[in-house]
């Protein structure tokens, strides 16, 4: 079922967005035409992925190769025990049918690697990246470049989280590679079963990320339109505040050197 973008029933819906004059009507109408891959739809991703559908994006692809877990509930919001061992991506289609009939969702539970991400980001206006370990995110990162697509890459453990914007397919902007290297291919990372996490924290993180989602879906359309593309915003949730990072872009960098 689907419904027109600025039909009653959706201005009703959207009215608060409307009314600001950053965003508008016409903002509202560009995000309805919008397509977002989620990778990830774990701490971050949940919480992601609910303000994100709640902006009225029109179209998702949800990417997780994992089922839920009763450790999940403690950060991942869009999941009950009704959901433990069931797959996240079925789930998480499960809530977004169940909060808006109107969106379209894709959904995939393969697992990503080098030989599938580019299938999985291709067409998309925007991918947000909450995934846990390095090689993941940059096989989504060579595949964002490679295909043309703008990156959110989203991380978070105990108290602290980064989100930043990558655009390695323009000529003057920093890819994800270019932020962290090469020596990351491996997968190794730290866990937040190791770690911990304040579940808080992947709130806030995943909802910043949403946000700075919207920015980059509005470039050129309204005011809030920024997408800080080599910005890269650090949260400490011990303190509170945050600090932002520029990131340059290194010349050297295998995947998106001219």
């Amino acid at each position: 079922m689907s419904a027109s973008p600025l039909s009653p029933q959706r201005l009703d819906r959207f009215a608060r967005h409307i009314v600001l004059p950053e965003i508008g009507g016409a903002g509202q109408v560009a995000l309805a035409q919008k397509h977002v891959v989620m990778v990830g739809l774990g701490g971050i991703g949940s919480p992601a992925l609910q303000y994100l559908a709640a902006a009225g994006i029109g179209r998702f692809t949800l990417v997780d190769d994992d089922v839920v877990d009763a450790s999940n509930l403690q950060r991942q919001t869009i999941f009950t025990t009704r959901d433990v061992g069931h797959g996240k991506a079925t789930s998480a289609r499960r809530w977004l049918a169940n909060f808006d009939e109107a969106l379209n969702v894709d959904i995939s539970d393969a697992r990503i690697t080098p030989g599938n991400a580019s299938a999985l980001v291709s067409g998309a206006d925007l991918v947000l990246d909450g995934t846990d370990n390095f090689a993941t995110r940059l096989a989504v990162s060579d595949a964002c470049v490679a295909a043309g697509v703008p990156l959110l890459s989203a991380a978070v453990g105990r108290f602290q989280g980064q989100i930043g914007a990558f655009a390695g397919h323009m000529a003057d902007q920093p890819c994800y590679r270019c932020f962290v290297g090469d020596a990351f291919d491996a997968e190794d990372c730290d866990t937040c079963a190791e770690d911990g996490m304040l579940g808080a924290m992947a709130g806030w993180a995943g909802t910043f990320g949403a946000m700075q989602a919207v920015r980059v879906l509005l470039e050129g359309v309204s005011a809030f339109g920024d997408p800080q593309f080599g910005k890269l915003h650090i949260l400490d949730g011990m303190k509170p505040g945050m600090r932002t990072l520029t990131i340059a872009k290194d010349p050297d960098c295998k995947t998106c050197r001219a």
